[in-house]
């Protein structure tokens, strides 16, 4: 007897601004299918999977992954990220190819859940999937454990007409973290396959000149279309990932709504990539992020649009050795609501008009394990951090930061710093044209020098053509930089950290005040009366 459950409701989001619909509108009267994972028979609706490709759930070993034993012609991956073909077999997928709510819980100890509505769907405003997480555990080895592929996309990659003001409550690919559960998603990635026909080599066909992308998947947990994460009812659900690579990526746009979600990354922890359109989105939920650097560089979020936080908790820890930020963005952070704790070696725009945020720049690193406390002139704490990687700057938004004066301890040492200034500004963190915040003056470069830009980001640690990878401080034992290259001594001018903070940004002090919207603290260090 096949057991159908309906969804009352699927989502609340509430948003101000429409880009891509109401949840309310054509939105189908879904059933819900009842997936049980296991290494032994997978089950659903109580009976048998299929392995049927006619089904709307149907398993095979046939995963999609880098395969070794390739040259260069076949895509841009190095023997690390290749598998063979036993080790990809050994995986069992399991296929969602009609829309519909699943719940899906038990565990599968190699496989992945792939969602594939066919070429089609992308256009279809019905072609929409809802996997309820329900006590899963899926680990995946070769590729992402969790995969949408196609279904409905509800914005588009207009960069003309792009904005941070999307409502993605309308997207085909959705996450609901069930109540009261726990869910574990681990896995990996699959480097840049080239699409066969489309490879172009060079005169001495020693190259690939140009080629089309058959496949690349970073994440863990990965969605090629706009995707939906939330809570159920009461948000007590718990969504673990654990990645080789990055953690969560949406290649259009990804707003997290609720839920508890923990990542741990060997590169970003979050990242949206269609440069200068996508948006992540925060608007509600708990979000934890701590990356390793197992690749040698990682954000807690990155963003290659914009990143908006108007909720929730975010306590994001970037890669301890690498120039990278707590959260990035390309175009623009908007910190909205909720509380934000990120740490990293880099700082990228954050727009004001939003909460009052502070930033602490540290004259030398900061060790994670050590407890950072914010103290009010009252000694009420509103801030206690202990970060899972070493730092150099902490951002803090939070509504119970307010206009007042403030102490900062390191364990029982206070410490002082410099106020104002521009602190460890990512390259290209500024446009040209842009205005420089209140509060912040740019530093003084030598003369003749230009703030230099932003250069381009690395894909899975692989870097573009004549461009080496920036240092920071030691990379954890056994780290190899990747294609051989060697990790040079950043440049000087790349970033303003030294003692003397003086002559930009005034007296060292040992008293923070805050007003409402920037506050910058440069040159951190202990005070000495």
């Amino acid at each position: 007897m096949k057991i159908i459950k309906t969804l009352a409701v699927i989502f609340a989001f509430i948003f101000l601004f429409t880009a891509c619909g109401k949840v309310a509108d054509n939105t189908p009267d879904y059933e819900t299918t009842e997936i049980i994972l296991s290494d032994v028979v997978i089950k659903v609706d109580g009976n048998d999977v299929s392995e049927d490709s006619a089904e709307a759930v149907y398993i095979a070993n046939d995963i999609v992954y880098y395969e070794s034993g390739k040259d260069f012609t076949y895509g841009e991956g190095a023997e690390k990220d290749a598998h063979t073909k036993d080790e990809a077999d050994a995986h069992t997928v399991v296929h969602i190819t009609k829309a519909g709510n699943y719940s899906i819980s038990g565990k599968l100890s190699k496989g992945q859940i792939a969602v594939n509505l066919g070429e089609d769907a992308k256009e279809n405003p019905e072609a929409k999937v809802t996997l309820i997480l329900n006590g899963v555990d899926i680990t995946c080895e070769v590729a992402p454990a969790v995969i949408f592929y196609n279904v409905y996309e509800c914005g588009n990659t207009d960069a003309d007409n792009a904005t941070k003001d999307v409502d993605t409550t309308n997207a085909g690919a959705n996450i609901i973290i069930a109540d009261g559960t726990v869910n574990n998603v681990n896995g990996s990635y699959v480097e840049k396959i080239y699409k066969a026909d489309t490879v172009v080599l060079n005169e001495d066909k020693t190259q690939v000149e140009d080629a089309k992308k058959l496949h690349k998947y970073d994440a863990a947990f990965y969605s090629k279309m706009s995707m939906n994460v939330t809570g159920e009812t009461d948000g007590s659900g718990i969504l673990n990932i654990n990645a080789k690579n990055e953690g969560l990526d949406s290649e259009l746009h990804l707003t997290i709504n609720g839920g508890n979600i923990n990542i741990a990354s060997g590169n970003d922890g979050i990242n949206t990539n269609e440069d200068g359109v996508s948006v992540t989105t925060v608007n509600g939920g708990t979000l934890k992020i701590n990356v390793s650097g197992e690749t040698g560089e990682g954000d807690g979020i990155d963003s290659n649009g914009w990143l908006v936080i108007n909720g929730g908790t975010v306590v994001a820890s970037a890669c301890s050795f690498s120039a990278d930020a707590g959260i990035d963005s390309d175009m623009g952070i908007h910190i909205n609501g909720g509380t934000v704790i990120a740490t990293g070696n880099m700082l990228d725009r954050i727009e004001d008009g939003g909460q009052t945020y502070a930033v602490f720049n540290f004259a030398n690193k900061h060790q994670g394990a050590e407890t950072i406390r914010l103290k009010t002139n009252d000694s009420d704490t509103v801030l206690e951090h202990k970060a899972e990687n070493d730092y150099s700057i902490i951002i803090y938004s939070s509504p119970d930061l307010k206009e007042g004066t403030y102490t900062l301890w390191n364990g029982e040492k206070q410490l002082a710093g410099y106020s104002g200034g521009m602190m460890n500004m990512r390259p290209g963190g500024f446009k040209p044209d842009d205005e420089i915040p209140e509060g912040m003056t740019p530093p003084e470069l030598p003369e003749g020098e230009e703030m230099p830009t932003r250069p381009d980001r690395p894909e899975n640690g692989d870097f573009p053509e004549g461009q080496e990878p920036p240092t920071g401080d030691i990379p954890p034992e056994g780290f190899e930089p990747p294609k051989g290259e060697e990790r040079p001594e950043r440049p000087e001018g790349n970033m303003q950290r030294h003692d003397d903070f003086s002559e930009t940004a005034g007296e060292l002090t040992a008293e923070f005040k805050i007003i409402n919207g920037v506050n910058m603290f440069m040159g951190v260090k202990e005070y000495t009366e």
